[in-house]
């Protein structure tokens, strides 16, 4: 089954051989979905784990914000460097050896019983988990016909959400009533069920390499050279790292503005995800699906309109009831990921299906990097007070508006060179 099986069709065909496409596809979709939700998850759960971590293993916060910038660097460093090689494989084939590195990493660290060695668990699975986001993004670009791919894309967003909602709350449950590698065994175990699921279901990914033809694959100096030799490949990899810096310079400090600042109490912030993240599993797809039917420039633009107002209550909120407040983070979470969902159709869309692994893979690298910087820059606008109460957050909440609208005029440079007519329904 291929992207030709999926898209090179016309309306005379039978009906029920569209259908069956349209299942297979969707089958598809939901597979990488899952893929997503524990890949996600593995990365969420350790943030909200450091009070415990930095308790049993005595450390200070520097220290733990390496343990969690561990997996981040070491995600963005083989992202980088698979992109060199992606493209000659199968996809399929990429992401069960991304998908089975991450799972037995995420096992090492249910399994480490000191700071050094949960550490070193936590780049082994950056290492593989940085093969896994690529190509994701890549499989659905490659298999969904780009008229239909902002609901594929909010479909996938979906697996934030379940991670927000179901992910993070069960994983503290179980980090309390048992220990904190809790999280971790029950991740491992959930990836032990979804590979050999990918295994059966999921097609072969090989049509990049047949567009190659008897062509030799490219070397590093190649993929690099016609990186930067695109102008719209270097545009959609600026467009893609502001978008997610414009999003996370924020992100990290929401929970510690709305204790010190607002007034939550630290039981109750699971409700900040459990509304928001819930919300966002029934309008992503929608989000998707607009972003279809009106254009996925014109649906980004909405999204990042609407979002200035949900970022610029959220950065300055003084003390109020607190089902005020969760309506202000409910809004936040929906109209912020918003944005992200016709972003990722954009940046599929920019670089033809042969280069598209290596794109994608360097994309995930600078994004992952994008993240760090952008979290670090936060954290030298905001100061605390003697009250201890963060001070200056309203000035990241601007930054991150400037850089999200200057990436409209970036996404305005960019060109579909994918986007072919697909299945008629």
């Amino acid at each position: 089954m291929s992207h030709k099986q999926f898209s090179n069709f016309d309306a005379s065909q039978p009906n029920f051989l569209v259908l069956d496409l349209m299942r297979k596809e969707k089958t598809i979709i939901l597979l990488l979905a899952c893929i997503n939700f524990t890949h996600i998850m593995d990365f969420m759960i350790m943030m909200p784990l450091g009070p415990q971590l930095m308790r049993l293993f005595d450390i200070q916060p520097a220290a733990f914000s390496f343990l969690v910038s561990a997996y981040t660097f070491s995600a963005g460093i083989s992202g980088f460097l698979s992109a060199f090689v992606v493209d000659r494989f199968d996809r399929k084939t990429i992401l069960l050896f991304g998908y089975i590195g991450f799972t037995l990493g995420t096992l090492a660290c249910a399994l480490a019983q000191q700071y050094e060695t949960l550490v070193a668990a936590r780049i082994l699975a950056g290492l593989f988990g940085g093969l896994i986001g690529a190509q994701v993004l890549s499989i659905i670009a490659d298999l969904v016909p780009f008229e239909r791919r902002g609901a594929a894309m909010g479909t996938l967003s979906t697996a934030f959400s379940a991670a927000s909602v179901f992910g993070v709350p069960f994983g503290l449950y179980a980090a309390t009533q048992w220990s904190w590698q809790a999280p971790f065994y029950i991740i491992a175990g959930l990836g032990f069920l979804i590979i050999p699921a990918v295994y059966s279901f999921l097609p072969p990914v090989r049509e990049h390499l047949t567009n190659r033809g008897e062509a030799a694959p490219p070397n590093p100096l190649q993929i690099i050279r016609q990186v930067v030799q695109d102008r719209n490949q270097r545009m959609g990899l600026l467009f893609a790292s502001g978008m997610i810096a414009g999003h996370f310079c924020m992100i990290p400090f929401i929970s510690p503005y709305m204790v010190a600042n607002v007034g939550f109490l630290e039981s109750e912030l699971p409700y900040i995800y459990i509304l928001g993240g819930g919300l966002i599993i029934f309008t992503a797809p929608y989000v998707g699906k607009m972003a279809d039917q009106y254009g996925k420039r014109r649906v980004l633009n909405w999204f990042v309109l609407l979002s200035a107002i949900p970022v610029l209550l959220i950065t300055n909120l003084p003390r109020m009831p607190i089902y005020y407040l969760l309506v202000i983070t409910t809004l936040f979470f929906v109209v912020t990921n918003g944005r992200m969902i016709p972003s990722q159709a954009i940046i599929s869309s920019v670089v033809l299906p042969q280069y598209r692994g290596s794109f994608m893979s360097i994309n995930s690298s600078l994004q992952q990097l994008a993240t760090g910087l952008a979290a670090y820059v936060g954290g030298l606008i905001i100061q605390k007070n003697a009250q201890g109460e963060l001070l200056h957050y309203g000035y990241v909440g601007v930054l991150g508006l400037s850089i999200s609208f200057a990436c409209l005029w970036v996404a305005a440079q960019l060109k579909a060179v994918d986007a072919q007519p697909a299945i008629k329904t």
